[in-house]
């Protein structure tokens, strides 16, 4: 939300921080604990998409919890080390290249949310998923967020722990693959990516083939 002052010749920007009131609500409900639910790696060429689900412990939050896109590789890396020793539960899953070209991105990445929720090790009495949707499946009842990792902390910190552990999963593909800079990329369509499929051709298992260029291609 950007705030003007006709008077002034300067421009203030008010940037909305992820808080615990949806969990908080949540709780007075009866519905506790909660699990904040997200997924990195919807739009790149390469790699899985990863999910992850996490149970804060309200008594002992992690400072600094934003969307993982607004906080930088230092940020993030200490705050993915504080939720791990801090949070009540955390759960991970992946959906790999070859599946979500079996199926389609939305479908991968709304699955592999699911099983992070089937996956911790406390069952939540509400999940809040970012986006628009809500994973089908679940154990319990969900409701999706538009914008969720900059509205709830609990999912800012589950798209903390999904950014990391892909990006993660994306360098050790670039140990493996070193023409296509995997680890600089994380297998998104950058200009160095592309060259790269160009001059070597897509990475069976690793490629999204289902995903432009490739399908339009051919190959």
């Amino acid at each position: 939300m950007v705030c003007t002052d006709s008077d002034s010749p300067f421009l203030f920007e008010m940037v909305q921080r992820p808080d615990f009131s949806f969990e908080t609500a949540a709780r007075a409900d009866g519905l506790w604990p909660v699990a904040g639910l997200d997924e990195a790696g919807r739009g790149p060429l390469a790699g899985p998409v990863v999910a992850a689900a996490v149970i804060l412990d309200p008594d002992n939050i992690p400072d600094g919890l934003d969307d993982s896109k607004r906080l930088n590789h230092t940020q993030r890396i200490g705050l993915f080390d504080e939720i791990l020793s801090k949070a009540k539960a955390v759960a991970l899953s992946s959906i790999c290249a070859q599946s979500i070209d079996a199926s389609d991105i939305r479908k991968a990445s709304l699955e592999a949310m699911r099983r992070c929720v089937y996956a911790l090790s406390l069952k939540p009495g509400l999940v809040l998923a970012d986006g628009r949707d809500v994973p089908p499946g679940l154990p319990c009842l969900g409701r999706a967020l538009v914008k969720g990792d900059q509205r709830s902390q609990s999912i800012a910190a589950a798209s903390i722990i999904a950014k990391v552990m892909r990006d993660r999963m994306m360098m050790d593909c670039g140990l493996n693959h070193i023409d296509y800079g995997f680890e600089q990329h994380m297998g998104y369509a950058t200009r160095r990516h592309r060259e790269a499929i160009d001059a070597h051709g897509a990475i069976n298992r690793l490629h999204r083939l289902s995903f432009a260029p490739f399908r339009t291609a051919g190959t």
